[in-house]
């Protein structure tokens, strides 16, 4: 038995931890970012998959069996890999999941003209991974995309309430409604976005719907644990919190409180030495 992982490549998966925690807090949780090789968005498919699946044998090693991508780019372009190719080849029981299909799998209920937008990094818009999923499960439905390079490094570095976030947000907002007057719901499609949602709600057209989501990877990480007994058994519940990063542990520690909401302690893993 262990507990939940929950990884990301940065900060931003905190905002889909505090959801969870939120939600489930009997459970045991380790959260693990790789914030020494990060942003993981500029990167290749090949990169992004070695670095998620690195750092979610590190999780497998902690105990966990059953780690959530809390990272739309790993989501994107390493969980299918991970999923089809790693593993099958475990002999033990071990799960991974990600925030890209809790998102897509409903996301008919937010829509009535069924055009909906996304804002998102410019791996994942690349990856047209939510595009492919909305389609899948609702052919029907248009989607437009918007990459928004500038917003994480502005959440990153604390600048929310800039005169520059608000340029940016209002910038790629603009460039988004502009593929279609008939938008009615946009997924922020980035872990880091909800720390603009002030922001990004002045600049959103009123009768938008906004879809942040953490609280839907929560409801949807519910309903697996309920459905997956299996799993579930294996996890333990002390309402345990663990905190691991890649890169310094004080600055981890000072950012990572903006975006969970509370203070954190943590410890270094170093693996960049491992991959070149």
């Amino acid at each position: 038995m262990g507990p939940i992982g929950i990884f990301d490549s940065g900060y931003g998966g905190l905002t889909v931890f505090k959801e969870i925690s939120h939600t489930l807090p009997q459970y045991d949780y380790i959260y693990f970012g790789d914030n020494a090789r990060v942003p993981y968005g500029t990167r290749s498919y090949d990169t992004v998959y070695h670095y998620t699946m690195e750092c979610v044998n590190h999780l497998f090693d902690l105990g966990c069996h059953l780690v959530i991508l809390a990272c739309n780019t790993a989501s994107a372009k390493a969980l299918r890999t991970i999923q089809q190719k790693d593993l099958p080849k475990r002999t033990d029981l071990r799960n991974v999941l990600g925030v890209i299909r809790p998102t897509t799998e409903i996301i008919d209920r937010f829509t009535i003209s069924n055009h909906v937008g996304i804002l998102a990094t410019s791996g994942t818009v690349n990856s047209a991974s939510y595009v492919l999923e909305i389609h899948k499960f609702f052919p029907q439905i248009k989607v437009y995309q918007e990459a928004c390079p500038m917003w994480v490094p502005l959440v990153e570095n604390n600048e929310m309430d800039s005169p520059g976030a608000r340029y940016f947000v209002k910038q790629h907002i603009d460039r988004l409604l502009q593929q279609s007057t008939e938008i009615d719901a946009v997924i922020l499609a980035c872990t880091h976005y909800p720390l603009l949602l002030p922001t990004i709600k002045e600049f959103m057209p009123k009768g938008v719907q906004v879809i942040s989501q953490g609280s839907i990877v929560a409801k949807s990480l519910a309903d697996y644990l309920y459905r997956h007994k299996e799993i579930e058994a294996l996890c333990t519940k002390n309402g345990a919190r663990q905190f691991f990063t890649t890169e310094n542990v004080e600055n981890f520690k000072e950012k990572a409180s903006i975006f969970y909401g509370l203070p954190v302690e943590a410890a270094q893993f170093d693996l960049t030495h491992k991959i070149p």
